[in-house]
């Protein structure tokens, strides 16, 4: 972890801290005044507000990784393959092929698949227009889970192909809370059970960390197409950073079909 990474999660501990004591004299506050109609779900909200703020502060320090953007750039063009072997959600002969670069413990990833995600699965790549392959990019201040959850769905894909990953990567965004604590390596084997793979093969394989090279090229080849912070993606060699909004791929991906 670099020294700007370091201060950076110093700087967020201590912002976290101030907000935690705002919190806490608000309450104490409104509790002395006597004042019975302060809610539960306005101290809820509250809690919140705080977690997001947290969350904003922490991607800023760290180059603003996967910050969605106010407005959206002109997607940057991209030469090369970065196909690899990874997996694949759709139709392998689908004229729009979308990469997507993300961390499990990223709560802009798990933003990005729990809203704009679904959008472009139904209309897309369920219509067979767009292909998804998606590759890992564990950050490092979420390591050593981001890795661990990255190589876990490798080794279900191991047994059960790319439909059993897919179904295994979409278990680790529902379970995990993100932002490298967000759930225990214990969950994976329960995980494995869900998606009905072998759970001996397959803790062999995660223990034995089988598939951290394929995680380190993913990041290796993200890194020379200009990732850098997650999520991000190519769609058909243009890039696009950040969880942007499901119009902001819409607009792509339209544009790629109409060619």
């Amino acid at each position: 972890m670099t020294s700007s990474t370091n201060n950076g999660l110093r700087g967020a501990i201590i912002f976290a801290s101030i907000m935690v004591t705002i919190a806490l004299l608000f309450n104490g506050f409104a509790y002395l005044q006597g004042n019975s109609s302060l809610e539960i779900s306005e101290s809820d909200d509250l809690q919140e507000q705080i977690k997001a703020g947290i969350e904003t502060y922490i991607q800023k320090q760290q180059g603003n990784a996967g910050a969605p953007q106010a407005e959206a750039n002109e997607p940057t063009i991209v030469e090369g393959d970065f196909t690899d072997d990874d997996a694949v959600l759709g139709d392998e002969n689908a004229p729009v092929t979308l990469i997507e670069w993300s961390d499990y413990e990223c709560p802009f990833c798990k933003r990005h698949f729990t809203q704009t995600f679904p959008q472009i699965k139904e209309k897309y790549i369920d219509s067979g227009k767009v292909k998804m392959i998606f590759r890992d990019f564990p950050l490092s201040f979420h390591d050593p889970l981001a890795t661990q959850e990255a190589i876990a769905a490798e080794c279900a894909r191991e047994q059960g192909g790319d439909e059993t990953y897919f179904a295994y990567h979409d278990l680790i965004f529902k379970t995990t809370t993100s932002n490298g604590s967000g759930m225990q390596k214990d969950q994976f084997y329960e995980l494995a059970d869900k998606v009905g793979i072998n759970k001996a093969k397959f803790t062999e394989c995660l223990d034995s960390e089988k598939y951290k090279d394929e995680v380190q090229k993913d990041i290796a080849d993200g890194g020379k197409a200009g990732v850098s912070g997650t999520p991000a993606f190519l769609i058909n060699g243009q890039f696009i950073s950040g969880a942007q909004p499901f119009s902001v791929f819409e607009q792509v991906i339209e544009a790629e079909l109409n060619k």
